[in-house]
Formats: structure tokens, C-alpha cells, sequence
């Protein structure tokens, strides 16, 4: 990133840790222990940047995978070169094992049908920089796995580590992944993978156990996934041999919609009667490259047909993204997902959040889940066309969080669930003019403060069922779209930018997205954070009196009777049917006030005014409407 500051960078820092430690003795974001240490070692800035002595491990990963849709048994060998960049000494590795979700005896938070229940991952082989070790020493419990190190890992050092396992992909109790239908899956968490040790909390120790998502660190992914003849497989990353593939006629298809503007059909259906899609006579290998991602997904069909198009993201370099649609032809809604699609990429790079698409693809694939991948999108049917729109948009929108920015789902949901539920509320209405997305509106007026009204920073570990809804989609996104209604597109847009130009590819923390938006905005907004995501309470606001004096503008008072920041939005209407529409930001609310008075511009006789809107949930709505006395 340039760096155009007029100040040197220490320097720079230094005025901003004394600017920061006097805003945190003023508005003092509350901060536990931990965190605060982070900021104490250096690893985390008070500007909202990497500290000097930040730091993030990374592999390289180098997978070979045999798999076979009749037995649904995937057989692998994974390569790993894990590289320490920490200050420590790291006497063990912590492994995740993510398939032993369906292993027998494996806590969960949902319950699997008994026959998806089975042995988990089997691993025949693992060596440490090429010595053996002894698989029947593994200590394993459930979705971890601790493996000592014969001598300790320093700082900069590299491990090389192998691993030969196996599994069975569970045919049904669809947890993100599994047998689709016969002849269609999406597999996920196939591999086993080194955890994430950060500066934070070390080893990712927390189990996985169906229900708070995933943190993995950025690596470089070389992927051989082999399968039977007539099989495709779309994945995460570059398909780098296509030609060895796919026979002519359908790599000059692909070429084609990953270079014009125009949809492309690589495989129809009479295609896949004819069974010339795919290279060979017998097994495939297809080879896919990914760098600088966080996990890597694949999903694979003999019947599905695959549309596509592309489109340029970045007019500066004039990069294209492919956007693919894949999908079995019974599900007739389907057939506007490959639209949708390119339309949501569309908008997120040039509207919302206004930021190039960063992969070369995204394909959106036909299945059981609403999960999305690196690149990859794992998507029920739906049954209308608005909810394929909101929920296609709603999970592309997750390429931007947490996989560009590398976010710990595990603990802090919100922080890339909210951002693709503002995400699905901005875009679903730019690709269907005046469809009106609530999801989660009523839900939060209706819990707010109670029992199940958690602080949004309350870590997503220690929430299940509404509490969890509540704190990782409607309650955050509505944090995000009340500050960008306040400063404004151009400002929230700057803001937003600094944290993504920031944290992309990195691990961004809670107090690193406040501290970067306040720094990209210039302005600090502690007491909004504090207010929205620590504080409890209750939006409620209510029309408390109008006054229509002769020959003067009328004038509504509003008040806040619950004690979390929300825009004003009044309906006036006038004897004569006109309508005059007032709004006022949460910026009203900034030095503590609990009333706001406003004028009406139109002189005729207000007959009514009603208070609220789509997006300014009210817990008390009963005086929300004042209507003249006749």
C-alpha cells in the first residue's frame, strides 16, 4: 500500500497511540486482558494497522485426492511446509480434523441420522520432517489433534509434514458438506490442516462441533482431485489443466465465457447425454492452484450443467472474474442464480463495499447448505426468486468476509456474518428493484434486551440458538449500516477501505476494525461502538409532541426512550395526501441527548406523522403515530 503520509511512521504511530490512549480514557471501549496484551506486545496498532512485531503463520499445502462418488470414500495424501513466523518456540502442532464431526462418539450441536455416524478420518501414514511417527501414538479428540515435536519449531524455522488418511463423506445429515445426491457432492474440510496460532490465543484449540464456523490461516493450496470419467469438479483456486481435462470443444467454452461479457452454457443438458465433456476414458486428475486463501473446497456432479460468464472487477488493471453456475436442471430457480451471481459480484465491486472482486472465480454450486468457501458457494434451491437472490448475494458477499480478510468466525461471528447480511440488504434491491429484505428486523424488536439479548462482542462460542442470530447478522449489520448513514457513502467507503487495505490477508481482531474505522473516518466513534456492540439495551423511539404554531414550521419532537442509537425516519403526512419524508442520523444522539426536535418545510396542516422504517427496529412501537385532532 502507498503510504502517503506526511509523517514518518514511528512518529505517526506515537501520535496516534497518545491520540488513542486519551480517547480510550474518555470513551474507554471496554477491552479484556488478553487483547489488551496484544496491543502492550506490539502485534496490534491503536491506529487500527498491524503493530511493528505483528506476525501470522502460513503453509504450503500440496493435496492428492482420490475420490469415489459410488463408495464415497476419499482417499488422500496432504503435503505440508508449515512456516513459524511467531516469536515462540512451538513444541507441538495442533491439527484440525474437521470430518470427525461424524465420527462416532463426537460432540455436536445437531443431531446426524446413525448412519452417517462412522469411524471419522483414518490416518495410515504421518512423518515429520521425514521421520515416521507412530499413528497409533496420535492423540485425537474429535475434530483435534496434537502432534509433539521431537524438536522444538523456533522462530522462522519450517516443518515439513505428511499425512495419508481416509474417509467416508456422509450421504446425508448435510452439516456445509457431503453426498449432494447420487452423483453430486460438496466436499469440505477434507484435508487435515495445521490450526491457526496466533498472537492472540496461540493454538486454535476449539473443537469444531457443527454450529461457530472457522479460522484458518492464509496458505498456498496445490490440489490433484481425481475421479471418475464424466465427473467435473469446480473448486477453490485455478484450474491449471484444463486441456487434460475437458475435451476441446468444452475448454474453448470455458475460455470463451472467462473472456466475454455474454453467458455461456459449457454444459447443457444435451451435453450430458452425450458424455464428451470429459477428457480420457478413464479417471481424471484435475488440478487446481490457490494462493493466499484460508481453506480450500471442492464439489463435483456427472449431471449437473454449468453456466458462466465473466466480467472486469478492477477497470484500473481490467481483471476479469468468472462467475459460474452449476446446478442440477429439476430446480428451475436455479437458472437465475447465474445472473444473480454476476450482478452481486458486480455490485461489490463497484458499489458495495466498492472493492475489485478479488478471485478470478466464484461459482455457485447446487446444494444443501447456505455456506460458503474461498471462491466457492455451497446453496439450497430456493422457492422464489427473491430469496435465490437474497441468499445468492448473501454468500458471495462472504469472499470479502472472512476469507479476503481472514477473520476467526469461531469467536467473532459478527464480524463477517453481519457484513454479508448489510451486504444482502444493499445489494438484493440493486438487482431487484424494490424487494425489501427484514431479515432479522422483527426478530431483534422483539428480543431486544431481554434474556436473549446478548452484547454483540459476546464471543460466538459461549452463544447458541437466537442469541447467536441476533449477535452475528441483523444486530451487527445494522451497526455497520447506521455508521455508514452517518458519515456518509463517500467517508464510510474511505473508512471501510482503510480496515480492508489494512487486515486483508491478515487476522483482524474486534478492537483492529473499530480502531481502523475510526482512523479512516478521522473521527472517533467510540461512543457508537460502545453503545451498539457492548452495551445492553433496547432501541425505542417515540413521537412525544407536535406543534403546528400559525405561519411557523411545524415542529416534531422525537424521543429515544430505550438507549441504543437509531436514525429517525418520519412520515409526514398533509390534508391535501402530500407527503414530506424527514431523516436524521444517529449523529443526533452523539452528546447524549434523548430528544430531537425537527422542522417540517411543507406549511399545510399535518394531518398525521408516523414514525420508523425498514431498518429502525423499535421494541415499544405503540407511539410511533400521531394523528391531528379533528
Amino acid at each position: 500500500m502507498k503510504n502517503t503520509a506526511r509523517f514518518s511512521r514511528p512518529l505517526l504511530l506515537a501520535l496516534l497511540a497518545l491520540t488513542c490512549s486519551a480517547s480510550l480514557a474518555q470513551t474507554a471501549l471496554p477491552m479484556p486482558r488478553n487483547l489488551r496484551a496484544a496491543y502492550d506486545r506490539g502485534t496490534r496498532g491503536p491506529d487500527g494497522r498491524p503493530g511493528p512485531r505483528y506476525w501470522q503463520n502460513t503453509a504450503d499445502y500440496t493435496i492428492e485426492v482420490v475420490f469415489n462418488p459410488a463408495t464415497r470414500k476419499l482417499e488422500g495424501e496432504v503435503k505440508i511446509v508449515y512456516q513459524n513466523n511467531s516469536p515462540d518456540e512451538l513444541r507441538e502442532l495442533w491439527f484440525k480434523l474437521y470430518p470427525n464431526l461424524y465420527q462416532n462418539g463426537a460432540p455436536r450441536t445437531t443431531k446426524f441420522r446413525p448412519e452417517d455416524i462412522g469411524a471419522g478420518v483414518a490416518i495410515s501414514e504421518l512423518s515429520l520432517g521425514g521421520q515416521a511417527v507412530d499413528v497409533k501414538s496420535l492423540v485425537i479428540d474429535n475434530t483435534n489433534m496434537t502432534v509433539p515435536l521431537a524438536q522444538p519449531l523456533g522462530p522462522g524455522q519450517t516443518v515439513e509434514v505428511s499425512i495419508t488418511y481416509s474417509y467416508i463423506l456422509n450421504e446425508g445429515s448435510h452439516q456445509r458438506t457431503g453426498e449432494i445426491e447420487p452423483g453430486a457432492a460438496f466436499v469440505a474440510y477434507f484435508f487435515p490442516r495445521i490450526a491457526v496460532y496466533d498472537d492472540i490465543d496461540g493454538w486454535n484449540k476449539v473443537p469444531y462441533l457443527g454450529g461457530p464456523e472457522f479460522y484458518n490461516d492464509f496458505c498456498h493450496f496445490s490440489v490433484d482431485i481425481t475421479m471418475p470419467r464424466n465427473y467435473v469438479v469446480w473448486a477453490t483456486g485455478d484450474l491449471t489443466n484444463a486441456s487434460q481435462v475437458l475435451t476441446k470443444k468444452y475448454v474453448n467454452r470455458l475460455h470463451d465465457a472467462s473472456t466475454k461479457d455474454g453467458i455461456v452454457t459449457i454444459i447443457d443438458s444435451t451435453d450430458l447425454r452425450r458424455h464428451d465433456y470429459t477428457a480420457g476414458r478413464g479417471d481424471n486428475t484435475w488440478h487446481f492452484d490457490a494462493r493466499d486463501v484460508t481453506d480450500f473446497a471442492f464439489a463435483t456432479s456427472e449431471h449437473y450443467v454449468w453456466q458462466s460468464t465473466s466480467l472486469v472487477v478492477d477497470p484500473a488493471t481490467k481483471r476479469r472474474t468468472r462467475v459460474d453456475a452449476v446446478y442440477n436442471t429439476k430446480h428451475r430457480d436455479y437458472r437465475d442464480v447465474i445472473e444473480i451471481a454476476r450482478r452481486t459480484v458486480q455490485a461489490m465491486s463497484y458499489t458495495f463495499p466498492k472493492w475489485p472482486y478479488p478471485y478470478n472465480h466464484e461459482t455457485v454450486f447446487d446444494g444443501l447448505d447456505q455456506m460458503e468457501y474461498p471462491m466457492m458457494v455451497n446453496d439450497n434451491p430456493s422457492r422464489t426468486r427473491e430469496a435465490a437472490i437474497t441468499l445468492t448475494d448473501h454468500e458471495i458477499f462472504h469472499t470479502m468476509f472472512p476469507f479476503y480478510m481472514g477473520i476467526n468466525e469461531t469467536k467473532y461471528g459478527w464480524m463477517d456474518e453481519g457484513w454479508a447480511t448489510i451486504g444482502e440488504w444493499i445489494i438484493s434491491p440493486l438487482i431487484q428493484p424494490g424487494l425489501a429484505d427484514d431479515y432479522g428486523m422483527v426478530p431483534y424488536a422483539h428480543a431486544a434486551d431481554t434474556e436473549d439479548d446478548l452484547p454483540i462482542v459476546t464471543l460466538t462460542t459461549q452463544q447458541t440458538g437466537e442469541p447467536f442470530f441476533l449477535n452475528s447478522y441483523p444486530k451487527p449489520a445494522l451497526g455497520y449500516l447506521y455508521v455508514k448513514d452517518m458519515l456518509g457513502d463517500e467517508l464510510f467507503t474511505k473508512a471501510l477501505h482503510t480496515y480492508i487495505r489494512a487486515w486483508h490477508g491478515k487476522h483482524p481482531m474486534p478492537y483492529d476494525f473499530f480502531y481502523s474505522m475510526n482512523a479512516g473516518a478521522g473521527q472517533n466513534m467510540d461512543w457508537f461502538w460502545k453503545s451498539w456492540f457492548f452495551d445492553s439495551g433496547y432501541p425505542d423511539l417515540a413521537i412525544t409532541t407536535v406543534v403546528r404554531p400559525a405561519d411557523q414550521p411545524a415542529q416534531i419532537t422525537v424521543t429515544s426512550k430505550g438507549n441504543k442509537p437509531v436514525p429517525v425516519d418520519l412520515t409526514v403526512i398533509f390534508d391535501n395526501g402530500d407527503e414530506e419524508k424527514i431523516h436524521r442520523s444517529i449523529a443526533v444522539w452523539k452528546d447524549g441527548a434523548k430528544s430531537v426536535t425537527v422542522s417540517v418545510r411543507n406549511g399545510r396542516t399535518i394531518k398525521k406523522v408516523t414514525l420508523g422504517s425498514l431498518y429502525v427496529p423499535d421494541s415499544y412501537p405503540a407511539d410511533n403515530m400521531w394523528t391531528a385532532v379533528e
